[in-house]
């Protein structure tokens, strides 16, 4: 297992000694971009007991697919680094090197192309995930005459301003809506439900605290890495370990109040919105410590000048929507769903 090459290496490399030959002189973009544990760089020596081996997403014209598949299947040696060069990915057995037009491949991954503009249901429909799989990872080589790979990445790269703040406040929402539970399950001495609560609201401020930092959030096996490898999250990662670690419900609101401090403290400095009073407070005259979740999204919304973001129910984009990873994981379902719930047409 010291062994272990990561994948976005072992990639960068067959392409440069095997893919690029074997498409010399014919316009096309390469990269690894998509699914897999390797384009966001998250991948280990496990990764590779399966779906594993050199892959390469090459995009060519439309018109061209059959003719550089050919090229390259001729050119593809047996193994590369010790790994075969035609694995089981995803149930099916295939070269690691998938050949497609750029236009297709962005609608099936995310439900649109983005070379024809991003609309408001585009941004909300597109799950965090498809959107981090589609500007992580690396591009290789973008030839494409128009509307290249780099172009699509750079436009997606992160939501407009107000759609940001949109998002933002419904995750604020999310926490609001619930924020005062774990005390209350924990006064009835229902410590099972607090915990549950507990840990329901760590996941949101997680999520929360990506967002704020202009990172897509991962789906739930790398969420804690994602917040781990963020800068200054040291202190929030301590808060809800506390939260999620613990036996009482007055040490889990200690933890989940330390978490939103922070939270409030980082908002106000990157001045999205109206500056906030970061500390917890009373709910209403009960014993709970919250921080009054609501606060934020009033001011998050109160700075949206789009009139079609102000229009919009305070349910936020797919992820927010849904936990289905069914419906995540199928852009038409997940377009569907955000169309509906928001009233949304195009």
């Amino acid at each position: 297992m010291s062994d272990f090459v990561p994948g976005i290496e072992l990639s960068r490399a067959f392409y440069t000694e095997v893919v690029a030959p074997s498409v010399r002189g014919l316009a096309h973009s390469a990269a690894l971009v998509g699914p897999g544990s390797e384009v966001l760089a998250f991948d280990t020596a496990r990764s590779a007991d399966h779906d594993w081996g050199p892959r390469v997403l090459v995009f060519v014209p439309a018109g061209m697919v059959s003719e550089v598949e050919a090229k390259v299947a001729a050119a593809l040696p047996q193994r590369f680094r010790g790994y075969p060069t035609v694995f089981g990915y995803h149930g099916e057995v295939r070269p690691g090197v998938v050949v497609s037009e750029l236009g297709a491949w962005l609608r099936e991954q995310l439900g649109f192309d983005p070379r024809s503009g991003v609309s408001l249901l585009d941004w909300l429909s597109a799950p965090w995930q498809r959107l981090a799989e589609v500007t992580s990872g690396e591009v290789f080589h973008d030839g494409l005459a128009e509307g290249g790979l780099e172009a699509v990445r750079a436009a997606l790269r992160w939501y407009p301003q107000d759609v940001w703040r949109y998002v933002l406040a419904c995750q604020w929402r999310r926490i609001a809506q619930e924020e005062a539970f774990p005390g209350r399950c924990g006064e009835v001495g229902d410590e099972l439900g607090s915990a549950v609560v507990g840990m329901r609201l760590a996941r949101e401020v997680m999520r929360l605290a990506l967002l704020l930092r202009r990172r897509y959030p991962p789906y739930a096996k790398w969420l804690g890495s994602a917040l781990a490898r963020m800068p200054g999250s040291t202190e929030l990662g301590e808060c809800l370990g506390t939260a999620v670690a613990a036996r009482s419900w007055r040490e889990r609101e200690q933890g989940l109040s330390g978490a939103y401090t922070r939270l409030a403290a980082l908002q106000n400095r990157m001045a999205l919105a109206e500056r906030l009073d970061e500390d917890v407070r009373g709910y209403f005259d009960r014993p709970f410590q919250v921080i009054g979740g609501d606060r934020f999204v009033r001011a998050l919304m109160a700075s949206v000048a789009d009139p079609a973001v102000r229009a919009l129910p305070m349910a936020g984009c797919a992820d927010q929507l849904s936990d289905s990873a069914d419906l995540l994981s199928a852009p038409g379902r997940a377009r569907a769903l955000t169309a509906a719930a928001l009233g949304l047409t195009a």
